[in-house]
């Protein structure tokens, strides 16, 4: 019982210590002037908001969450999403793997005078940490998550990581 009691306690703490760490990490690359919806949240609004994927298009086809439109990040271009997001008070929820390059899609639509933007905090590494579904290309279920790099896939603890 003893030991029990030990696994469970490291287990929190470490889940405690990875989100200080994600944190930390999004201070140090975000402004935090979009701001952060929490994969519960938008677990239980999902159906009355409009998900925005700003991975790139390889990214997005290893998985993504449902209903989630690939906007992409390098070549990013809000003529050609705007027929999709006719609503300036539409609610737009904005991801990428971590939360980074996502705020700034989500700044540019807010610029572009989308006024009810947020951004998934800790990205799609976050929505699969949690026991979350994505879906692949052919819109089936997948452990597959696409993590960017090496160096970012740290961040995702469950699923399989994917580099190209």
């Amino acid at each position: 019982m003893k030991n029990l009691i030990i696994i469970l306690f490291l287990c929190i703490s470490a889940l405690g210590f990875s989100q200080k760490n994600l944190s930390k990490l999004l201070k140090k690359h975000n402004t935090e002037s979009v701001p952060y919806i929490s994969v519960e949240k938008l677990l239980n609004e999902k159906d009355e908001v409009i998900i925005l994927d700003s991975r790139e298009k390889n990214e997005f086809e290893t998985s993504h969450l449902k209903n989630a439109i690939c906007v992409g990040y390098d070549f990013f271009n809000l003529d050609s999403i705007q027929d999709k997001l006719p609503e300036k008070d539409s609610k737009i929820v904005v991801y990428c793997s971590l939360g980074i390059r996502s705020e700034d899609i989500a700044e540019k639509l807010k610029k572009a005078g989308y006024s009810n933007v947020y951004n998934l905090y800790g990205g799609i590494f976050e929505w699969k940490n949690n026991n979350l579904e994505v879906l692949n290309a052919q819109e089936t279920p997948t452990d597959s998550i696409h993590t960017f790099s090496k160096i970012w896939s740290k961040w995702l603890k469950k699923g399989i990581k994917v580099y190209e």
